[in-house]
């Protein structure tokens, strides 16, 4: 049966089970199983082997049952990086994507940049700040072991000089750049507990650790960036939509100036950003 077949009949099963998508996620299930891209798939006269059949079944079923599909591939595309994921770890979402956007345009005007990425993760937005702002001197944190050498991995693979080191929030390098910081940035987890339980299954897959937060998380943010922040140096946090004047707020009682909430693609709140007077 070829390729394009396949996906036909993957995508039935996988509307039959209400799963989103159910074309765009056969088809990237099935590239990353033969090793081609989900426009080779149709150019493929070639079917499938036993092997290659009985690893797509599996791969339905487990995404029927809320796998995440980064989990069955493991692999997420973020910005101009391909992100290897795996359990343990946050999965990097595109939205996220404009939390660089608002983190270059702050340190545009400056050569060579301080940046640091509290809770680095995979380490997407620190990588991709050092990538698209060369010259920039980035550095990372992240509480979890296994993030901080996933992220560590990815800077080796790519070439990126970027120094990741384990600890909470800016404790590992607040006494070593305190006032020498041109770019606070942050994807801090920000559901709130009461929330973990309603989301959908595969966003649960991601640690309870990364996803749950409350205000506190960014007032000990804006706390610790006050103080390795130089005159003038950024702040720039991802806020769920329904958070983002509350974020706000909270950057202009730490003493944060010109502080605006900036929307996503889909107009919803999604990044809030302040400066050190």
């Amino acid at each position: 049966m070829r390729p394009s077949e396949v996906v036909r009949r993957g995508a039935g099963y996988l509307e039959r089970h209400d799963v989103d998508q159910p074309i765009a996620t056969a088809e990237t299930l099935l590239a990353s199983i033969l090793g081609t891209s989900r426009t080779g798939l149709y150019v493929r006269e070639e079917g499938l082997s036993a092997s290659e059949a009985k690893r797509f079944g599996r791969a339905l079923c487990r995404r029927c049952t809320g796998t995440p599909v980064q989990h069955l591939t493991g692999e997420q595309g973020f910005r101009r990086l391909v992100l290897t994921v795996r359990p343990g770890v946050f999965i990097p979402r595109p939205e996220t994507e404009i939390v660089v956007d608002v983190a270059l345009e702050a340190i545009a005007g400056i050569e060579s940049p301080v940046v640091v990425d509290v809770g680095t993760g995979t380490g997407a937005i620190g990588l991709s700040i050092a990538l698209e702002h060369p010259g920039a001197r980035v550095m990372a944190t992240d509480r979890s072991a296994d993030a901080v050498e996933l992220a560590r991995a990815h800077a080796a693979r790519f070439g990126l000089d970027v120094d990741i080191r384990e600890g909470d929030l800016l404790g590992p390098i607040a006494s070593e750049l305190a006032g020498s910081v041109d770019l606070v940035v942050s994807n801090p987890p920000y559901v709130a507990p009461s929330d973990i339980e309603g989301l959908p299954t595969e966003v649960r897959a991601d640690p309870i650790a990364a996803l749950a937060g409350d205000m506190r998380v960014y007032e000990r943010i804006f706390a610790q960036s006050g103080t390795v922040l130089r005159t003038g140096g950024a702040v720039v946090v991802e806020v769920a939509d329904a958070r983002g004047e509350a974020v706000a707020d909270a950057a202009r009682a730490a003493g944060f100036i010109e502080v605006r909430v900036r929307p996503d693609l889909t107009g919803r709140d999604r990044v809030v950003e302040g400066y050190r007077p």
